[in-house]
């Protein structure tokens, strides 16, 4: 027989089992529930990852070196999305399909500026990709990285957005806007694969990990993708203007600033100027700092290449310098970009 206080301490007991027992039923139910989200949007994009096998022949035709990666399918006839990194300069491109197939693969092009290939298979029964918004992605929403991370092929990884809008300098030095950053654990191999929403739809292309941090990965935002891909079928590469310089941020003289009124406290250093090119023909000299471009003022490099787009090629522009304590106004001519090798 019990006495009142064993009573108490008894119906105490046994409501915090049921207290205990109800949470745990409640965090079994939404882990369930997660596990529905991910396994369903990894179910439904897997198909159309690939696992990608390059070769570079060395010149003296000794030995071939061989790397990897990860990319998607995104049209039904064959059109494969991965990283300029994955492919660039490779002699043979071999791709592995989900169900076993293998195909040698055509390089349709690359832009290393903002890491985005696209090459093509030859093959029956393709499954592809639905690509979706990267624009319509809230921060702390659930995403699923798909790809090969050190060959182990169709790997899937879960986590977050972490941030939006980060910018990112890619291998040929140019920022690549708009970069999703996530914790999603990406690893070597998985560059190239997709980003997916919980809706099975592709929001961004997996292209860096930062190696001594966890959980700091990046995924080029499918919106840039899509108009980088575009242009790679239809012309084989991005067309961009360029002007025909190399340069660096430098900080302007404070008394420089004063002077002229200036609305920037750095601009571009010029380094040297491409022979022939539109600067050179404007009359731009090595030493010069470029400071303005169309009326915008430039307080970096960065700013320029951003500016240097495909319809500015053929336009006549001013560029406004310094060149040491004059401010001098010229007119420029951007031409198409050449082809990157």
């Amino acid at each position: 027989m019990r006495t009142g206080v064993e009573n108490i301490l008894h119906e105490g007991s046994g409501t915090e089992e049921r207290e205990q027992h109800g949470a745990q039923a409640a965090s079994d139910d939404a882990l369930d529930a997660y596990s529905r989200v991910v396994v369903g949007a990894a179910e439904q994009v897997s198909p159309s990852v690939v696992n990608i096998e390059v070769g570079h022949r060395m010149k003296n035709g000794d030995q071939n070196l061989r790397g990897s990666g990860s990319g998607f399918v995104f049209t039904p006839d064959g059109f494969i999305m991965t990283n300029s990194h994955v492919v660039h300069g490779a002699d043979e491109i071999s791709v592995t399909l989900p169900d076993g197939r293998q195909s040698g693969a055509q390089m349709i092009g690359d832009d290393p500026d903002t890491d985005i290939a696209v090459i093509r298979i030859v093959a029956p029964n393709l499954a592809a990709a639905l690509l979706g918004d990267s624009t319509s992605l809230r921060v702390g929403q659930l995403v699923v990285a798909i790809g090969n991370p050190l060959g182990f092929q169709y790997s899937v990884t879960a986590g977050v957005v972490s941030a939006l809008g980060r910018s990112l300098r890619s291998e040929s030095g140019r920022l690549i806007e708009s970069v999703i950053q996530t914790d999603a654990a990406l690893n070597p191999g998985n560059s190239g694969g997709p980003l997916v929403t919980s809706q099975g739809k592709v929001v961004g292309v997996n292209t860096a990990v930062i190696t001594n941090a966890q959980g700091l990965c990046f995924a080029i935002a499918i919106n840039t993708a899509k108009f980088v891909a575009s242009d790679l079928i239809t012309y084989g590469r991005v067309r961009r203007s360029y002007i025909g310089v190399e340069g660096q941020d430098v900080q302007l003289d404070r008394r420089t600033v004063r002077a002229h009124n200036l609305s920037v406290e750095k601009g571009v250093l010029v380094l040297s100027i491409v022979s022939g090119g539109p600067a050179g023909r404007a009359g731009v000299r090595a030493g010069d700092v470029i400071i303005g471009l169309d009326g915008v003022p430039l307080p970096g490099i960065d700013l320029l290449h951003k500016m240097l787009t495909e319809e500015k090629t053929g336009k006549t522009l001013l560029i406004t310098v310094l060149r040491k304590s004059e401010k001098l106004m010229l007119g420029i001519t951007p031409e198409e970009s050449p082809i990157r090798r």
